[in-house]
């Protein structure tokens, strides 16, 4: 009786993988631990306004005269623009940096809706400071905040 064999397909041949070169012959560096450290300093600095606010809340007066007012608001404004500008240029430019911008410019416009809305006189004014915050403010706020969330550059 004749039997015959069949030998399976040859596979090719594999070649090794190439060993993956380090930067430098030093031993591999450990995080720096300032920023943690860094980090716990910011928790406790903001624990530490919460009874402060407890503070202003009962000792800070109902209303207040402000030497400089015009030049606060002007000043808000101007910063309002030129973060507006800058974000608008740098997202052009799909410079990573716009999403930095980005978020600075969301809280600018957070916090001149807050102060515009506190400020304002009752009446007119304070039916335009909530149209103006309600209209515009904020939702230019949280389209910067989304865009500052979607051009974050991702590292892996």
């Amino acid at each position: 009786m004749v039997t015959s064999t069949i030998s399976p397909p040859v596979a090719p041949a594999k070649r090794p993988l190439p060993t993956p070169k380090r930067a430098s012959a030093s031993p591999t560096r450990t995080r720096p631990r300032w920023p943690a450290r860094l980090g716990f300093l910011f928790i406790g600095a903001g624990l530490a306004l919460v009874p402060w606010l407890f503070v202003l809340a009962s000792s800070l007066p109902a209303t207040a005269t402000a030497a400089h007012w015009p030049i606060a608001w002007v000043g808000l404004d101007t910063l309002e623009a030129l973060a507006l500008i800058t974000t608008g240029v740098l997202l052009t430019r799909r410079d990573p940096r716009g999403s930095l911008t980005a978020i600075v410019t969301a809280t600018l416009l957070t916090a001149d809706a807050w102060f515009d809305v506190s400020t304002a006189a009752p009446g007119a004014d304070q039916i335009t400071a909530v149209a103006m915050a309600v209209c515009l403010e904020i939702p230019l706020a949280v389209l910067c905040t989304v865009l500052a969330l979607r051009t974050l550059p991702r590292h892996s």
